[in-house]
């Protein structure tokens, strides 16, 4: 029976979670609420036919192409807001709330 974690768990360390992966070979479930979301697997289990795509899914470019249009559509000519950036204005904000600075 594979090991579960809450996804706070894994989050602070992910690191320790991957050796272990790596080291006992055997996959992690990540929960999110108390139900299961994710595995952290070690590559090894990438051969294994239940975690392959099935024939036919691999047609997904297209789809990502049109929903790039989409997007571009609704943005009405404005440009798209650096992921990066954003990622790390939440950041600053998350630590700020937590460290009770705001």
């Amino acid at each position: 029976m594979p090991r579960r974690v809450s996804a706070t768990e894994a989050r602070v360390h992910f690191g320790e979670l991957m050796r272990e992966v790596e080291e006992t070979n055997q996959p992690v479930i990540v929960q999110r609420g108390g139900k299961d979301t994710v595995v952290v697997a070690p590559l090894s289990h990438r051969q294994k036919p239940e975690l392959e795509a099935p024939e036919g899914d691999l047609e997904w470019w297209p789809m990502v192409e049109k929903v790039r249009q989409l997007v571009k559509r609704n943005l009405n000519g404005r440009e798209l807001p650096d992921i990066a950036e954003m990622i790390r204005q939440m950041r600053e904000e998350r630590d700020e709330e937590i460290l009770g600075l705001r």
